[in-house]
This record gives C-alpha cells, sequence and structure tokens, in this order.
C-alpha cells in the first residue's frame, strides 16, 4: 500500500505533464471582415451575408469546425452566433467563406443607415471578437479580434 501511495501521484504528475505536451502549439488565426451585404429584410428582421477572411499563420492546416463571434458595426451591436458550416484553412494559407446572419435591431440598422447617408460613404467601421473551434484533439476555442473597414454593399 504504501507502494501505492508514493508512485500514485508521481504516475498523475507525469500523466499530465505529458498531456499538455501533446496539445499543438497554434497561432491564432486572423480573422477580418470582407463586405456585409443585405440579403432580405423587412421591418422585424434583416438577413446579411457576412463574408470572412481567415488567415492562418500555423504550418499545418485548420480544419475549423465552429466560429463563435460577435460583431459591432459603426459602434453597435450588429450580429452574433455561431457559424455552422465547417471548413478547412491551407497551412500558412487563407480562405474565405460566407456567414448568413440574422438580426432584429431595427434601431441598430437605422442609426448605421443614417450614418451612411449622413457622411455618403459605404465604408463602416467594424469590430469582431470571438473564439475559433478547431477539430483537433486537446485544442479548445482560440480567442480572436479584428477591428477595420469594410464597404457596405447590396448584394
Amino acid at each position: 500500500m504504501r507502494i501505492v501511495k508514493f508512485w500514485l501521484p508521481i504516475i498523475a504528475a507525469l500523466a499530465v505533464v505529458g498531456c499538455t505536451g501533446i496539445k499543438p502549439d497554434l497561432k491564432t488565426p486572423e480573422l477580418s471582415v470582407v463586405s456585409v451585404g443585405m440579403v432580405s429584410g423587412d421591418i422585424f428582421s434583416q438577413q446579411f451575408r457576412v463574408r470572412l477572411r481567415v488567415q492562418n499563420p500555423n504550418d499545418r492546416e485548420l480544419p475549423v469546425k465552429a466560429i463563435d463571434y460577435h460583431l459591432f458595426l459603426q459602434g453597435d451591436s450588429f450580429a452574433e452566433g455561431v457559424s455552422d458550416a465547417p471548413f478547412v484553412v491551407p497551412a500558412v494559407g487563407e480562405t474565405e467563406f460566407d456567414m448568413l446572419v440574422r438580426t432584429n435591431f431595427v434601431s441598430s440598422i437605422g442609426r448605421l443607415l443614417s450614418r451612411l447617408e449622413t457622411t455618403g460613404s459605404r465604408q463602416i467601421q467594424y469590430e469582431m471578437s470571438g473564439k475559433v473551434f478547431i477539430d483537433l484533439p486537446f485544442v479548445g476555442g482560440i480567442p480572436f479580434s479584428d477591428t477595420g473597414i469594410v464597404d457596405l454593399t447590396t448584394r
């Protein structure tokens, strides 16, 4: 029994150290908004296509299973949710994909359109943050954050 009491904590500690060595050392992928365009809408809800670019700084491909995101346009909360279509980003490469988002922020859309009319520009500021979930063992959600300017399209 003494042998078990002595060796059990050592074996447990070695197992924990061994498992941390298995976790891949991944750099954070860079996500940016390429375009935002209204697909459909009425007074109660609007559907937008948000095109994102994902850049992979890692030397291995990243099988993305989901992106949990929160998107702000011109400082107003615009959309939040989880992407539902998995995709793969090549090693040291990039890919673009579309997310359909639904909003029901009538007042936010009104403020956004008012700002665009006032400035006469279709360029809007965005902020996006969240987590990228990679389909690899021992990898949890990788946090990301990005800000920039995007053209508001009508596609």
